[in-house]
């Protein structure tokens, strides 16, 4: 966690852990980071370190409190119960938000994610949550309550072709549900690329075999863009 903060703060009486990171100069932006279903993770914390050496000030969210997981199982529990209550899914990560708001509130605000964190940017999206942009990686395109208006955010969906939980229907669907609303919307699809491909190690430590140097690289740099773009010249 170097670098990072502890800070502790809650959802209506949850308890729950963010890690804070500041550049040492002024940031650009401010920019809320949301893990995989693992909650945070050494290479989740790797990315947020990353983003403050861009400039950015960071904040990773927690998606759990006490009940984060401690193992895969645990985690695949841990995230269909919150994926099962989509309302209080989106007020819990609108918890992390008004906790950046709070940070830094004469920043601009972003948000990325990885996996569930994936979901998670872009639930926050439809949920026309205040954000200039939002990044997805390797992210579930599902959703039980679809837009219904068009986004504050713009979105980056960067997806590996090959990702076994976000079969081509789903990306079809989001699409149609993007164009619906008129969202702006960018998509980066890797050919022969799996779920996680940004993270080089597994769960238990050994090489993650989903890695794609190529496009982990990609991804970052098509993020790095859009947000250079979104501060240089943001959309009302």
């Amino acid at each position: 966690m170097s670098g990072l903060k502890r800070i502790d703060y809650s959802d209506n009486g949850t308890p729950l852990v963010a890690l804070h990171g500041k550049p040492a100069g002024q940031a650009r932006a401010a920019v809320a980071v949301f893990p995989t279903f693992m909650n945070s993770t050494p290479g989740v914390e790797a990315k947020a370190r990353e983003l403050i050496n861009e400039g950015y000030e960071v904040l990773i969210g927690d998606f759990y409190g006490p009940e984060a997981p401690a193992d895969p199982n645990e985690a695949f529990v841990a995230l269909e119960k919150l994926r099962g209550d989509p309302p209080a899914m989106r007020q819990r990560l609108r918890a992390t938000l008004d906790l950046l708001s709070e940070l830094a509130p004469d920043l601009p605000h972003l948000a990325i994610g990885f996996c569930l964190g994936g979901m998670a940017v872009l639930e926050m999206a439809r949920d026309g949550q205040d954000l200039l942009a939002v990044a997805s990686f390797h992210g579930l395109l599902e959703t039980r309550l679809p837009a219904q208006d068009r986004p504050r955010a713009r979105m980056l969906v960067c997806h590996g072709d090959r990702d076994e939980l976000v079969p081509r229907s789903h990306v079809m669907a989001f699409w149609e549900e993007m164009d619906e609303v008129g969202a702006d919307w960018h998509f980066q699809s890797y050919a022969n690329v799996g779920h996680g491909f940004t993270a080089k190690v597994g769960l238990d430590g050994s090489p993650n075999p989903a890695f794609d140097a190529s496009a982990d690289r990609q991804s970052w740099q098509a993020m790095l863009g859009l947000f250079d773009e979104v501060l240089s010249n943001p959309r009302t």
